[in-house]
């Protein structure tokens, strides 16, 4: 192959592609496409990624540092680059800390460096470097203890204002995303020749296989390789068996996917980036989609990372993995540099040599950390006339924003300065088993192959290739091969391995280098850097070791190595092998960091699917929502409900009139209210009553068909989680009604119960929340409006239909409904349920026969003030810190019987009287406004935590009584009735004197409800 020279570009006046070769397996020379970079426009391919176009077109600067803002140029050519990070797009679409590596150019894509200012070739705060030695490991910890008073106002503004990488989008997103769930047989992550292998051969058993690759194109490492497979270059051997797969009807793949993190269960996250490679995607496309997959068996065939050299200087641009450098050369068409050095400590560094040859690059040297020499190592030499230094290293490199020249030092101690602008390195191959490794089982270290590898496996899975330690291209087909065998036959099918193609064997011969100068004979004051990304530097593991924090965790921490964009893919390991040099432990002792999923940066947009906007919190509306509209009603939400709040009639100026209204009208004749989002759950079946005695804390055994009765559910530890009541309306049938936050909640702890303790019971359970409109009506003539409803069949009188009764009736000539008789308002009240298709019906039918009663429609707000007046808890006193006993209902818990929670409730710290218990509270002067959330204080006591004795839980003006009443929690309340309070309310800055009473109010004999 030969350099294109093409000349300037007439747009921009900058080079065009002169970097290009004249061959890439990847892209499509046959048309041109423009992209901007920092404002000036280059030419590429398509199939180019941003940094293959940008060093196609002699782009080496691509970024700077966090810390010391050093330039910084690409690195490698994958998801694990740590330098080239780049901001995407502009206005809402704009995108920062994009890797350039893996970005796909589309025609008119707009990007820009980041992390510098005012430009990257000038960037004001490189003189960060120059204070580098005190920016060293720890410096904020260090710096920022002293002196304590300038932490809020000093330190804290500083460090947040530097803190983060590029800009977040100013507006909202206008991409769509989304999520879904898919099954397979046999997941296939990575279509490399392990994974190929593998899928092939468990696709073709009729197993369901899902193929998973991160990459646009199939083939992994081959891409980058000269090597063939079956007679033919290995990428063509790569489609064609993607070709094979896609004609298999239960194979499917997926493409621009990258499994991120492996969870219980056999379950996989994945991102499929659907149109991240266009400018904007379709109308109703999503740009991303999280997919959920499960699957019977994993084969785990992601390939490996190679690792850079740790040598003085060895950050500057034009410096860049071996492995990447072939990349570029043989899938984009593009040669990085014209004369390059070759460093390595491996054979499989020195093909870069071969590849930077057949380019058209010279090769001016070759630098093999090995004092012994390999036959490739001469050859390579021989092939590409480069000099050989058996046993060198580089010294130091030259250059400010691009490397042009590098210090050798030969194994004899003799330096000499070499012209360059290419540095290809290889420190060897790490596997790529972050998958393995979510279980939080841990890998373990292979000395012969100066690297950790999968040790023990999550259930399920397997791993082939490069991420099982195996390097060899025949080895990693029949390692594949075989794990796709073994996974189809463990689902079930018959598998055997059909013939492998041929392929070629390629030595791999690594020895340890995790430093190329010891660092007790540095070079010079050069900069050994270890995390690209964060600046971590060979030093820094030193003083850190010094320092004590040895375990790699700590060092972590300490230095900020690996905590990055990258997540250390590419530091890690050289630094954890630097601790344990310095620490005098084996690697395989020193360990591993934590991996956690995700392995790559997953945006929260994906993360969130179609959870945005009004989709983020769907609203659900009740049966009446059109028809409280029409009359004007006030709507707030509780939960994912709108509920209306008050109903305003002409003339009302302040919603406190209106709510003053509508108490009074339940109170004097009738109005009703939407009751349904109370949770409703339907429970039948012989074991029906033995379960709600086990979920209730008082009896159920002996309540009567139609009656119903108010329970209460403890948690584990002894405190209230809900209430509400419990119809039985048959035999074996009962409806239970749950609070409207503890609706779902309730419905999955009886799951629970029913599932994991006690199965054997014959029961069964279903929401019906949404079947049935349910309406309060209220009021002393509740029951007369009741009867031009309900049909003359039934009788509903008080003396047939009682308090806490509970029936099926028939309304309006025949429809099927379900009548309570229950009261949240302390008046004479029912509930009357229908199906959810005709609660507005129901709603007008009630306004147009309660009219000569003067009905009117109440909302929460109405409902609240209420059940205050009556003492009914609610949401703000069951707040999940409070027992039966505080709530004044210890004596329902059945000593006759278990439940839930029976025990822990009765912990004598539980019991104690002292507790804060249930009371009432009115003002002692009649104007003071009582507030929820004040705090309960003994009169004339000192404002401390020390003497606070309760609080309010819930506060309201009350018609009724014409005066602020309160609901709240006092130490020994009962036995305080007539004590004077001080309610102290910080937030509000005020202090009022308050009477403990009776916290039932209104009604306190239930005369109303029993009428």
């Amino acid at each position: 192959m030969k350099l294109l020279r093409q000349g300037k570009s007439s747009a921009s006046g900058n080079p065009s592609q002169s970097m290009r070769t004249t061959t890439g397996n990847g892209i499509d020379t046959s048309r041109t496409i423009h992209f901007t970079f920092d404002g000036r426009r280059y030419a590429a391919h398509p199939g180019d990624t941003l940094a293959s176009a940008l060093l196609a077109n002699g782009v080496r600067l691509a970024g700077r540092s966090f810390k010391y803002h050093r330039p910084r140029g690409i690195l490698s050519a994958g998801a694990e680059e740590p330098n080239a990070l780049v901001e995407l797009r502009t206005g809402a679409r704009r995108e920062p800390n994009s890797h350039a590596t893996v970005t796909e150019l589309f025609d008119g894509l707009e990007a820009a460096s980041q992390n510098r200012w005012p430009s990257l070739a000038m960037d004001a705060l490189g003189i960060n470097g120059v204070f580098s030695p005190v920016f060293t490991a720890g410096f904020y910890y260090k710096t920022f203890m002293w002196p304590a008073a300038f932490w809020e106002k000093v330190y804290e503004p500083m460090i947040r204002r530097a803190a983060g990488l590029g800009r977040a989008a100013d507006e909202a997103d206008p991409d769509i995303y989304e999520k879904a769930t898919t099954f397979c047989d046999v997941l296939v992550v990575g279509t490399g020749p392990a994974g190929l292998a593998a899928a092939l051969t468990a696709g073709r058993t009729g197993a369901r296989v899902l193929v998973c690759e991160q990459d646009s194109l199939p083939g992994g490492r081959l891409r980058a390789e000269h090597g063939e497979i079956g007679g033919m270059p290995g990428w063509q051997w790569a489609e064609q068996a993607m070709d094979e797969l896609r004609q298999m009807p239960e194979v499917r793949i997926m493409t621009r996917t990258c499994v991120f993190g492996t969870y219980d269960g056999g379950t996989y996250g994945a991102l499929e980036r659907v149109a991240d490679h266009v400018p904007t995607p379709a109308p109703d496309q999503p740009r991303q989609r999280l997919w959920r997959i499960v699957a019977r068996h994993a084969i785990v065939a992601t390939g490996g990372i190679e690792r850079p050299i740790v040598f003085p200087n060895n950050d500057r641009p034009g410096i860049m993995l071996a492995g990447a450098v072939r990349t570029y050369i043989n899938r984009f068409g593009v040669t990085p540099g014209q004369r390059a050095i070759v460093y390595t400590n491996n054979d499989d560094g020195l093909r870069t040599a071969r590849d930077l040859h057949r380019a058209g690059a010279t090769v001016a040297a070759i630098v093999d950390a090995r004092t012994t020499g390999t036959p490739l190592a001469r050859d390579m030499a021989q092939l590409t006339g480069a000099k050989l230094f058996m046993g060198g290293a580089i010294a130091d490199t030259y250059g400010r924003l691009g490397i042009h020249a590098a210090v050798i030092r030969e194994h004899s101690g003799l330096t000499q300065r070499v012209p360059c602008d290419l540095v290809a390195m290889s420190g060897g191959w790490n596997p790529e088993l972050s998958l393995t490794t979510h279980q939080r089982t841990k890998p373990v270290y292979d000395e012969t192959l100066c690297a950790f590898v999968p040790g023990t496996m999550p259930a399920g899975m397997r791993t082939a290739g490069v991420a099982n330690g195996t390097f060899a291209t025949p080895d990693c087909l029949r390692e594949g091969a075989t794990c796709g065998q073994d996974a189809a036959l463990a689902c079930g099918f018959s598998a055997t391995v059909a013939d492998l193609p041929a392929a070629g064997t390629e030595s791999y011969a690594i020895v340890p280098l995790w430093h190329a100068l010891p660092l007790d004979r540095p070079a010079r004051t050069g900069k050994a850097f270890i995390d690209f990304q964060n600046d971590v530097t060979a030093k820094d593991v030193r003083l850190a070791a010094i320092e004590g924090f040895r375990s790699v965790e700590h060092l972590k921490r300490y230095t900020t190595l690996g905590m990055a964009t990258d997540q250390g893919k590419t530091a890690n390991v050289n630094a954890l092998a630097q601790m344990a040099e310095q620490t005098g432990n084996s690697i395989a002792r020193t360990g591993t960091t934590m991996f956690r999923p995700p392995v790559q940066p997953v945006a929260i947009g994906a993360l969130a699917g179609a959870a945005q906007g009004r989709h983020f919190k769907p609203d659900r509306l009740t049966p009446t929502h059109d028809w409280a509209t029409e009359q004007g009603a006030i709507f707030t939400a509780n939960g994912l409900w709108h509920r209306a709040q008050w109903f305003p009639r002409p003339g009302e100026t302040h919603w406190r009139d209106t709510v003053n209204r509508e108490v009074r009208t339940v109170r004097t004749a009738v109005g009703f209210c939407d009751v349904t989002t109370l949770g409703k759950i339907d429970i039948q079946g012989p074991d029906a009553a033995t379960f709600l005695e086990r979920v209730y804390v008082n009896a159920w055994r002996r309540l009567p068909i139609g009656r119903a009765r108010y329970g209460l559910m403890l948690r584990e530890d002894g405190f209230a989680y809900d209430d509400g009541t419990t119809a039985r309306l048959g035999e074996n049938h009962y409806v239970m009604t749950t609070t409207t936050a503890h609706a779902g909640p309730v419905m999955q702890h009886l799951e629970l119960c029913h599932q994991w303790l006690w199965p054997e019971l014959d029961v069964r359970f279903i929401s019906v929340t949404d079947e049935w409109a349910q309406l309060a009506i209220a009021g002393p003539k509740s029951r007369d409006v009741l009867r031009h409803i309900v049909d003359p069949a039934f009788d509903i009188s008080n003396e047939a239909f009682g308090y806490m009764a509970a029936a099926t009736v028939t309304i309006c000539g025949g429809q099927e409904a379900r009548l309570f008789r229950l009261s949240f308002s302390g008046e004479l009240a029912y509930e009357l349920a229908v199906p959810a298709r005709f609660g507005d019906a129901l709603a007008r039918l009630l306004m147009k026969v309660g009219a000569p009663y003067g009905i009117a429609p109440y909302g929460t707000e109405a409902l609240g003030v209420m059940r205050i007046e009556k003492g009914h808890p609610a949401g703000p006193e069951l707040n999940g810190q409070t027992t039966a006993h505080d709530l004044g209902m210890g004596r329902m818990l059945s000593t006759r019987k278990d439940f839930i929670g029976r025990a822990m409730a009765a912990r004598p710290a539980l019991t104690d009287p002292a507790r804060p218990t249930l009371i009432g509270l009115m003002p002692v002067n009649a104007g003071d406004e009582l507030v929820a959330g004040g705090h309960l204080l003994p009169a004339g006591a000192q404002a401390t935590a020390a003497h606070d004795q309760g609080w309010v839980s819930s506060a309201a003006w009350s018609p009724t009584l014409n005066g602020w009443i309160a609901l709240g929690f006092l130490s020994n309340g009962p036995a305080r009735l007539g004590e004077t309070v001080m309610v102290h309310n910080p937030l509000g800055n005020s202090v009022t004197a308050a009477r403990v009473v009776s916290p039932v109010f209104v009604d306190p004999n239930g005369e109303r409800l029993h009428a």
